[in-house]
């Protein structure tokens, strides 16, 4: 599994001619960095000293947000092994035989088939960046305030995530030829980009405050 080998090793993975690890698997552990990051400030805010100077009401969602965090983590590195397995349908797909009408329109179906499932992995990708960018808010305005650089990095990555997973999303889109299903994708990712954009500008404006008062 890409996930188990060490860091070093994994970036000279990246790093090869070999076209997995790539961008998808990338964007999955980035994304789980950044959402990681932020438990980690949760983890130097939560019971600590200045963890009194929270309002009740915010200690509330900051304990609730970092519980939701761990789950988002490991299921972002889930996806970086994933991703690197979501192209293969693809590639089998295209060694079907087609010599006859049948074996083409079975062949060419398989290689639909494999394009949303390639796309379908990255999609995930990118939605559980955005949910990572949702759950920071809290660590962002009432984390410890010695960490707050952590929350901007985090915020990052995660936004770096998102927007890296929908870059497969877009180019696999290229390949579909069901319109409805590629018009309803293409939808989906733009709202995808719009609303965490406007997530990771608020967060970073959050960031930028505290860091400079």
């Amino acid at each position: 599994m890409l996930i188990e080998r060490t860091a070093k090793d994994f970036v000279y993975d990246v790093a090869s001619e070999s076209p997995t690890p790539g961008g998808g698997s990338v964007a999955a552990l980035v994304g789980s960095l950044g959402g990681a990051l932020t438990n980690m400030v949760g983890n130097l805010t939560i019971d600590k000293k200045i963890y009194a100077d929270v309002p009740e009401d915010k200690k509330v969602i900051m304990e609730k947000n970092f519980k939701e965090m761990e789950g988002l983590v490991d299921e972002l590195l889930n996806l970086v092994d994933e991703d690197s397995t979501a192209f293969d349908d693809v590639m089998q797909a295209f060694k079907l035989p087609k010599d006859t009408d049948e074996n083409k329109k079975i062949r060419s179906e398989a290689i639909q088939s494999g394009y949303k499932k390639a796309l379908e992995v990255p999609l995930r990708c990118g939605e559980r960046c955005y949910d990572v960018l949702k759950l920071q808010d809290v660590f962002a305005e009432h984390g410890n305030i010695n960490a707050i650089t952590d929350v901007g990095v985090g915020t990052l990555l995660a936004y770096a995530g998102l927007e890296g997973a929908l870059f497969n999303v877009t180019i696999n889109l290229k390949s579909i030829k069901d319109q409805a299903y590629k018009n309803e994708m293409e939808a989906k990712v733009e709202k995808l980009l719009a609303d965490g954009k406007n997530l990771r500008d608020s967060l970073l404006e959050v960031v930028y405050g505290r860091l400079k008062a």
